[in-house]
């Protein structure tokens, strides 16, 4: 039973003339035939991997095949749980907002930057109130100043429908 993989040639797959082998515990066996570096492999009930093609002559180095994919599977799982996905979490306001609601709005978006998620601010005109953008510009111009010390602006305020959207990325701390 032979494991496959598309990225490397092993064993029985591997038919250049004159190879370059490289033993299991990194000595340099020299350049060999397919058909000595396949027997010398066997001997030591190793697999024959194929592991820079484009090389000339290609190298190949003589490993557990199996423990090698077990391994790289090993470090890719370890590669995704470390990995933070970024979110991004909208805080809705309208153009005429209380001082306190305002406040309960940032509090949330500062709340949502330090954990490292994107925020989108947006403010929503209803009626009437979308001839008057420019109260919204100021609202979203409010909101920058009091999220700056935790997050930096990353998309300026942009009208798009019936609202003005600015988004805010946490700041990274070097």
């Amino acid at each position: 039973m032979t494991i496959s993989n598309k990225e490397l040639q092993i064993n029985e797959e591997i038919r250049d003339k004159e190879l370059r082998v490289i033993g299991n515990d990194g000595e340099q066996l020299g350049m060999l035939s397919a058909a000595e570096a396949l027997e010398i492999a066997y001997e030591r009930n190793l697999d024959l991997v194929k592991i820079a093609p484009q090389a000339t002559p290609p190298v190949c180095k003589i490993m557990d095949y199996g423990k090698y994919c077990f391994e790289q599977a090993k470090r890719e799982k370890e590669a995704r749980k470390n990995q933070k996905i970024v979110e991004i979490k909208e805080i809705r306001m309208f153009s005429n907002i209380d001082t306190n609601d305002f406040n309960t709005k940032v509090n949330q978006a500062c709340k949502f930057l330090k954990s490292g998620d994107k925020v989108k601010a947006s403010v929503r005109f209803r009626k009437r109130a979308i001839a008057h953008p420019e109260l919204g510009g100021e609202l979203l111009e409010r909101f920058k100043e009091a999220c700056l010390e935790v997050g930096v602006v990353e998309k300026p305020a942009k009208m798009e429908g019936r609202s003005l959207v600015m988004f805010i990325s946490p700041k990274t701390n070097k």
